[in-house]
């Protein structure tokens, strides 16, 4: 074997080595950042799952946080407090990314001082809770349920109330928001016009009206 050859030969095997090195170290490279990456996104998720970056602004701290703070979810006998994250954030990984990203709305209209009195909040109330019961009732109660399930349930220590409710309720199909709604914040305002008169009564107006006296 001539001198040109040994040489062509060596001068591959380099280059073998050389490429072989550069792609390794682009791998590791690659599988470290992919690390600090999702160590850092995984970091800054459960920072927005906690009940102090919920209660960070004002608009939840002293209205719906507040009320929250006077329910059996807050204290109990047991000892056991369901958060906000507990009851607003799914645990499941792809549901909770769709409602983190949902929940960027919720950023928008804090920069939009949307809820940013007592006065406006009282406003949004409804519509509020309205969109959160759906959501809830779309995904049957998940997060209740992540507690409280019937196929757990032991009927024979329910009090006489619950039990009868809770039996009728699982074998309708009903989901927990069904039922308890303001469990653990105060209940929008709503019209009940209790004493007005009915368009569809059988009883004439006239009737509702007190006799004259002769």
């Amino acid at each position: 074997m001539n001198d040109n050859s040994q040489t062509t030969r060596r001068g591959l095997k380099g280059w073998i080595k050389w490429a072989i090195g550069i792609a390794t170290g682009t791998v590791g490279i690659a599988f470290a950042a992919g690390i600090i990456f999702w160590g850092g996104f995984n970091w800054s998720l459960e920072i927005t799952n906690t009940e102090k970056f919920c209660i960070s602004c004002h608009e939840m701290e002293k209205n719906v946080y507040a009320e929250y703070r006077n329910t059996i979810h807050y204290q109990n006998r047991t000892g056991v407090r369901a958060t906000c994250p507990d009851c607003h954030v799914p645990r499941e990984w792809g549901p909770k990314m769709v409602r983190k990203i949902r929940a960027s709305n919720e950023l928008f209209h804090k920069m939009l001082g949307t809820i940013d009195t007592p006065e406006k909040f009282e406003a949004k109330r409804a519509v509020m809770a309205q969109h959160e019961w759906d959501r809830m009732k779309a995904n049957n109660s998940q997060e209740c349920r992540n507690c409280h399930n019937f196929a757990y349930m032991d009927f024979a220590e329910q009090r006489q109330r619950a039990s009868p409710a809770h039996q009728a309720a699982m074998q309708a199909g009903k989901t927990c928001i069904d039922c308890h709604k303001g469990i653990a914040h105060k209940m929008p305002a709503t019209e009940q016009n209790i004493g007005a008169p009915k368009s569809d009564s059988a009883v004439p107006a006239s009737a509702l009206q007190p006799a004259e006296k002769k």
